[in-house]
């Protein structure tokens, strides 16, 4: 069946849309969205907030991540075609509106590949393997963006295989992990708590929502490639349904590992995953000192290795699958007028936008040598007001594209959807409502940590949900400074895609013999 063409084709996009190879079956999708959406970096950041974190993982997966992929899985069905978010959001609202979402959706790819990404990998090959200072530490940050990057240019024939192995690695570090915590809690006992514990609050709820919307999303991104499916209209939505259940496992099941192993206090954001599977992997040899430093020796020093290492690779096959996605996305909205024509170029190789990979490597770069020279040697400072960046750009994203769906619904009646909301209309509202309304409170949270502490008759101090050593003003100046930045990028993409919309217009006009006088 053949895709809905967005208003204005061209015959710029149809010469690049030739270089566009078919390949992505059922399978790679399933593995995609695993890739794109359990990623073991925040998974200490959860786990930090104590027992509650995983009730609100749970909260959320009923009232975000269930309606949110039932809403993806009829976009990506009733509109498979390349540039997916883009071209949603286009339809809905138009090509300006478009605009920004999109340099917002992207952009927030390259600050986490080069934020919280790059400062996690650093921090656990230099935990595990060798501390890196310096110019082994840069040469180091350069070779893991830019073999992400490399991994977003090659064919999808190649590309392909980053995030299937990057979803293997995932499902057997978080079995192995949580085989571990078993056997070592057969022999040591586990710290426990009790019931009283997982009883949700207020403060901790306005600091772990956004991470975890976060976490839950990406089952739009494959939608970016849907012209390189094989059959988009039937796998999107059985991919998406596979995918989120096993979300919801791999992530579940290692941060109740964390909080059964690792007191509250001693998990950080930067190295809560891997702290706690450092103290496991004493049951294969090592030990645990009194306060609490784990040593690996032997066997565990061996696993621990492998387990860092296989870390390392989750990290950037992560940064890889979004950036397959998120830069195909800028590149149809450069081939359609929203931002410049450059970008809008596939290669007749490899059939990969490269001007869009290149530009998030070369931002991805500046975000990491930037992030370096202000983080005053404190990665837990970096990584938390980097990660507060990403997960912002990427919420305020989303206020664009969640409503297209009963945008769509009334303006193209018409299109065929193999896959429907269920519930008619009103089912179509309740899913757009809900993600729409948890996209828009963690981007409020996010730019203002600590709002509403002493709502609902919750006590504490609004400034305490800021990162360590790092005051208000210059926490707001770190947060919002980057979005109104990356708003006036929308707005001059906007206008450098002016030349390519004339020549749409053009186009059509000689195409229906207005203009060819």
């Amino acid at each position: 069946m053949t895709a809905p063409r967005i208003a204005g084709t061209t015959s710029d996009e149809i010469r690049e849309k030739s270089r566009l190879r078919h390949t992505l079956r059922r399978f790679d999708l399933l593995f995609f969205l695993i890739c794109t959406i359990v990623g073991l970096d925040t998974i200490g950041a959860v786990a930090k907030h104590g027992a509650q974190g995983f009730t609100w993982l749970v909260f959320l997966a009923v009232f975000f991540f269930v309606p949110y992929g039932l809403l993806m899985a009829e976009l990506g069905a009733a509109f498979p075609v390349e540039g997916g978010p883009y071209v949603w959001c286009r339809l809905a609202f138009g090509r300006f509106v478009a605009a920004l979402v999109t340099v917002l959706y992207w952009c927030s790819n390259p600050l986490w590949l080069g934020g919280t990404l790059t400062i996690l990998a650093v921090s656990a090959f230099g935990e595990f393997f060798t501390p890196l200072h310096g110019i082994a530490r840069l040469l180091f940050a350069l070779a893991f963006i830019w073999l992400a990057v490399a991994s977003a240019i090659v064919s999808v024939r190649l590309g392909r295989w980053v995030p299937s192995l990057g979803a293997f690695v995932r499902m057997a570090v978080v079995g192995i992990f949580t085989l571990s915590v078993l056997l070592y809690a057969l022999r040591n006992g586990i710290g426990g708590f009790g019931p009283a514990a997982f009883a949700p609050g207020y403060a901790v709820f306005i600091a772990v929502v956004p991470v975890l919307i976060f976490n839950y999303v990406g089952f739009e991104l494959p939608s970016s490639a849907s012209e390189e499916m094989l059959d988009p209209r039937r796998d999107v939505p059985r991919a998406i349904a596979w995918s989120g259940l096993g979300a919801v496992l791999l992530y579940g099941a290692p941060i109740l590992a964390i909080l059964l192993v690792l007191p509250r206090e001693q998990v950080t954001g930067v190295g809560g995953f891997l702290d706690a599977a450092k103290q496991v992997f004493t049951v294969y040899g090592g030990s645990v000192s009194a306060d609490g430093t784990a040593t690996l020796t032997g066997a565990g020093k061996v696993l621990g290795a492998v387990t860092a290492a296989a870390f390392i690779w989750a990290l950037l096959s992560s940064g890889a699958t979004w950036l397959i996605g998120a830069d195909r996305a800028l590149a149809i909205a450069g081939l359609d007028g929203a931002a410049p024509r450059a970008l809008g170029h596939f290669s007749r190789r490899s059939g990969t936008p490269i001007g869009a990979n290149l530009l998030s490597g070369a931002m991805a770069t500046l975000v990491m040598l930037l992030a370096f020279r202000l983080s005053a040697g404190s990665a837990e400072r970096y990584f938390t007001i980097a990660l507060g960046v990403a997960i912002s750009t990427t919420t305020m994203a989303y206020l664009g594209i969640f409503p297209a769906l009963v945008r769509l619904r009334r303006t193209r009646p018409e299109v065929p959807r193999p896959y429907r909301v269920p519930a008619g209309a009103a089912g179509a509202w309740v899913v757009s409502a809900l993600t729409t309304f948890w996209a828009g409170v963690a981007t409020v949270w996010l730019l203002w940590p600590g709002l509403g502490t002493d709502w609902f008759g919750a006590t504490g101090d609004p400034d305490a949900s800021l990162p360590a050593g790092v005051g208000r003003a210059a926490f707001e100046l770190t947060q919002i400074v980057p979005i109104v930045v990356l708003l006036a990028v929308g707005v001059l993409f906007y206008a450098l895609g002016t030349p390519t919309r004339r020549r749409a217009a053009s186009d059509r006009a000689h195409a229906t013999g207005d203009g060819g006088q």
